[in-house]
């Protein structure tokens, strides 16, 4: 029945694009991504599409393209600050991500992070699935629940038909209804336990390779995110490596470790500032940015005003 409901909220047709238009209908919506399609075919079957559900961005996502990737280049350009929930509705999906490959079906859900490579195969069958943009740090700032990335859960588990229906209902949901703040919660903390993992620690593995390396880093900036521990040489320590390769590492992404610790404890803020609500007087900016792993509330403006072009204030209900 939820399946039925998401469809018709969303109707996409199976109107063709060319695959400029449609490429920049998807960043426009989802960012950075390169979509591919069959052979020399220059037309897309279907088109991204986004509505706001509760305040939150849901996209449809259908198409008949070959592949759609987003490599460590295009994350650089582009810096993933969203885990896409994703619900397929029509055909069949095959995801890569984190070395793990799986394959989604009508009423299958995944968790994809747009902060780490991946690939989606269709393989020029038509394919329509749901994406919704769920803050990243807020979900990963959580560290009670363990929570796994590219990890199907099939249509008929429970936990998955909790999700479509959250989701269905936030897509009735206005975003200034005074539900929508509980529902929005609602469906973080049911998808962190969905896709709960058996291992709640930290699965740090050394590696040979860089990008193997980068991936267990990562991993591990972001479910320590507000730790004061969380330094470059930390990070090193736990990975088994010296600081100087560290370092190194970072280099082929085209920045340092502290400069990605900085903008995702940014990041964090700002998802956080964006939650409060009119009701939440006693909330400051100071707690905010404390919470966040920042230590100096004046370093802390001039970092956010930096990145995001406003002040912490600018972004408070009035």
């Amino acid at each position: 029945m939820e399946l039925v409901a998401l469809k018709d909220m969303m109707p996409t047709g199976r109107q063709q694009y060319p695959v400029e238009e449609w490429s920049e209908k998807l960043r426009g919506i989802c960012g950075r991504f390169q979509p591919m399609p069959v052979e020399a075919s220059r037309l897309v079957t279907g088109a991204p599409a986004m509505m706001l559900a509760g305040g939150l961005e849901l996209a449809c996502i259908a198409n008949d393209l070959d592949v759609i990737r987003r490599d460590r280049q295009d994350i650089r350009a582009d810096y993933g600050e969203s885990l896409f929930l994703l619900l397929q509705l029509e055909g069949v999906c095959g995801i890569e991500q984190y070395g793990r490959q799986s394959i989604i079906a009508p009423g299958d859900c995944i968790l994809v992070d747009s902060a780490s490579p991946s690939v989606f195969h269709f393989g020029g069958r038509f394919s329509n699935h749901l994406s919704v943009h769920l803050p990243r740090q807020i979900m990963l700032s959580a560290g009670a629940v363990r929570f796994e990335v590219s990890r199907r859960l099939m249509a008929g588990d429970p936990m998955a038909a909790m999700l479509r229906a959250l989701v269905a209902k936030l897509a009735g949901t206005d975003a200034d209804d005074r539900r929508a703040p509980p529902l929005r919660q609602l469906l973080f903390d049911a998808t962190r336990q969905a896709f709960a993992a058996d291992d709640q620690g930290d699965r740090a593995r050394p590696s040979d390779s860089a990008s193997g390396r980068l991936d267990v880093v990562q991993i591990l900036i972001d479910r320590h995110l507000t730790d004061e521990q969380l330094t470059p040489q930390w990070l090193a320590d736990r990975v088994g490596i010296s600081l100087r390769t560290l370092q190194d590492d970072f280099s082929t992404l085209g920045t340092t470790a502290t400069s990605l610790i900085r903008a995702r404890r940014l990041h964090l803020a700002r998802d956080r500032l964006r939650q409060v609500r009119p009701a939440d007087d006693g909330l400051s900016i100071a707690e905010i940015a404390y919470s966040s792993g920042f230590n100096d509330i004046s370093y802390f403006n001039r970092c956010f005003k930096r990145a995001f072009d406003c002040s912490p204030r600018d972004l408070l209900p009035h």
